[in-house]
């Protein structure tokens, strides 16, 4: 990378952290960049996680008015790598290269940023090596495993001064920013309450039987932070998300993390006071799922305002007529907002106004991307460029993020408790047992 290159990355990444981060600053002015064009503009990317999830990242990296270059695709399994270079070739001359180690990859000076679509245990750890090696970070939800990486992935960015956006692309939508500004303008009187909803209608999954790796999987490096374990049947496909804690965060962590944001978002809310959840395992009973599949949450706010969650993974009853959504309720009407779009409603429940998107990623289909996530990654880029301000600035996430970690430590103990609304900590001795996890000694996150 030329030195001329390395600057001006350096200084508006510099000046887009402090727009994002630093309580009104300025954004760089125009003039600043008007005169940077071509190379010294162009974003070098890398994508860490091949799964389902990285074809949402294509449309917006092979675009050629964003000006970035993709120099690595990098994934523990072979076969997932070798997949997505064939993929990118349809769009892409350049070739990236296929690595299997981010570590190696982080070490190139030439690197920008990094998206990263990793299984949950490897999200915060990983996002701290990156921005430890100078690297901006598209961060996918969620963005941590536990309240304390949780807690460690703000200071990270804190520290280092990188662009680090959430994954939670409807923060991007352009209907969900209208309807919640105008929720906060008083559209619907005084909010006091939100209802956020996950219906899904999974199947059985397997019970867990030791098995080889498939072949070309570096298992090892799977586990990365998490503790040593035999292999699995399946694991490393999504099945990881239900086989215990070691590597996912359950419904929660999976899907709650969008429609939560967009709930607290809509409030105006910060940490919660109290979280109250009724979870269990309710359908399959003898499979392998291992975690809660049915959950209802609620969490208190300091000002008298309350969020429920109500999340059914395996029972397909659409009780809401759509799959997934929010609904904000206020003195003087409500709104039902979601990916596509949303519907103010009168005390009467009359519909009074409405507006419908053309985003194509708002049901519960695994993976892929479509507008928002399109949209969410240009945000990403031009913030990097100094240009535009984050969506979803990791402080936002984090703090949706921590809902979603309280409400799995409320049902894993078995009962409510109270919140420290400032710091963040659980009023429970036995929840904060539960603030962090066991690493594999070595890989244990730290600044």
């Amino acid at each position: 990378m030329s030195t001329d290159r390395r600057s001006f990355i350096k200084k508006v990444a510099i000046g887009a952290a402090g727009i994002t981060f630093g309580n009104g600053l300025n954004a760089m002015s125009a003039q600043s960049y008007t005169n940077i064009i071509g190379a010294n503009d162009r974003i070098n990317i890398a994508i860490q996680g091949l799964g389902r999830r990285y074809p949402g990242f294509i449309d917006p990296i092979v675009d050629k008015n964003n000006n970035v270059r993709l120099l690595y695709l990098c994934d523990v399994l072979k076969s997932q790598r070798e997949k997505a270079g064939l993929k990118f070739a349809e769009r892409i001359k350049q070739k990236p290269l296929l690595e299997n180690d981010v570590r190696k990859v982080l070490e190139d000076k030439d690197l920008d940023a990094v998206f990263m679509a990793t299984p949950d245990h490897w999200h915060t750890p990983g996002a701290i090596m990156a921005m430890q090696a100078g690297k901006h970070v598209y961060l996918e939800k969620p963005c941590s495993h536990n309240m304390y990486e949780n807690k460690l992935v703000v200071a990270a960015q804190e520290k280092f001064k990188k662009v680090v956006q959430m994954g939670n692309q409807q923060r991007s939508s352009l209907e969900s920013k209208q309807i919640v500004k105008d929720i906060h303008k008083g559209i619907i009187g005084k909010t006091y309450k939100a209802t956020a909803f996950y219906i899904n209608s999974r199947g059985e999954v397997p019970v867990q039987t030791k098995a080889t790796p498939p072949e070309g999987l570096d298992w090892d490096l799977f586990q990365g932070p998490s503790p040593r374990r035999a292999y699995t049947h399946n694991t490393w496909d999504y099945n990881w998300h239900w086989y215990g804690w070691d590597f996912g965060t359950a419904e929660m962590g999976n899907n709650a993390t969008h429609e939560l944001d967009v709930a607290r978002w809509a409030l105006g809310v910060d940490l919660p006071t109290h979280v109250n959840v009724r979870s269990g395992k309710n359908q399959y009973l003898n499979d392998g799922w291992e975690m809660y599949d049915s959950m209802e949450a609620r969490f208190t706010f300091s000002d008298g305002q309350i969020i429920e969650w109500d999340g059914q993974s395996r029972n397909g009853y659409n009780k809401y007529g759509k799959g997934r959504g929010t609904i904000i309720y206020g003195s003087e009407g409500s709104v039902f907002v979601d990916r596509e779009g949303y519907e103010i409603y009168d005390l009467n429940g009359k519909s009074i106004k409405s507006s419908q998107s053309d985003v194509s990623e708002g049901g519960l289909a695994l993976g892929g991307g479509g507008n928002l996530t399109t949209r969410h990654a240009v945000n990403f880029f031009e913030t990097i460029r100094g240009k535009d301000t984050l969506a979803s600035p990791i402080k936002q996430g984090a703090t949706s993020q921590a809902m979603t970690h309280y409400a799995n430590i409320a049902s894993r103990i078995g009962k409510s408790f109270e919140i420290d609304d400032k710091s963040g900590h659980m009023l429970d001795r036995e929840a904060m047992n539960l603030w962090s996890r066991n690493y594999e000694p070595g890989w244990e996150p730290r600044l």
